[in-house]
């Protein structure tokens, strides 16, 4: 199936963002990945650079939605599903060279303290996954307030020990994470629902 101009530069830019960063990631770059001319970036995204980054964070968003769909329909236990996702997470990021981390960790860092449309992606992108998690954890039987707060606590956890894996180069913290976090599911003690 043919990739369209479009699709390639946004594809080429969110793997861009995901490496680089916004700041690291030029609009000639984006061009010359996706194998398209500058005029034709500029035709698609008239506002430019931050035009382009939103649209390759909110395909991001939705590359990793399904990744972490995937991983919490794994296993009927939400604890074995969010251990599940810890590996997957790890797995994707060794094989990628430890490159491939959180589709958004780097632009969602570089735009802290700004009302830009970049941050609001991010930021739309994390409460995304976190209301994914907290679907699945309203499934199994928790309570709305512990479901939502424990899935801020399973993204933010998760986010974390991804970049921590990136930086030291290995799967563990994020196993490490993954175990804890099954842990922590499970010491609520709510029984599956059938």
């Amino acid at each position: 199936m043919q990739t369209s101009t479009r699709d390639r530069i946004v594809i080429a830019a969110a793997r861009l963002l995901q490496r680089q960063g916004y700041v690291g990631t030029g609009i000639k770059q984006i061009a010359k990945e996706a194998q398209a001319t500058l005029g034709s970036v500029y035709h698609f995204f008239p506002g430019g650079k931050e035009a382009v980054a939103v649209a390759a964070i909110a395909h991001s968003d939705r590359e990793f939605a399904t990744l972490l769909g995937e991983a919490l329909d794994s296993a009927e236990d939400p604890a074995e599903a969010i251990e599940a996702c810890a590996r997957r997470l790890a797995t994707e990021l060794r094989e990628s060279g430890w490159i491939d981390g959180c589709p958004v960790t780097a632009a969602a860092l570089e735009t802290l303290g700004t009302e830009s449309e970049i941050q609001r992606a991010c930021a739309d992108a994390l409460r995304g996954w976190e209301r994914l998690v907290v679907d699945k954890l309203l499934r199994c039987g928790f309570q709305a307030q512990d479901a939502r707060e424990l899935a801020t606590t399973i993204v933010g956890a998760l986010e974390g020990a991804e970049v921590t894996a990136q930086v030291v180069r290995s799967e563990e913290p994020l196993l490490a994470a993954g175990r804890q976090l099954a842990r922590l599911v499970r010491s609520y003690g709510v029984p599956l629902s059938r």
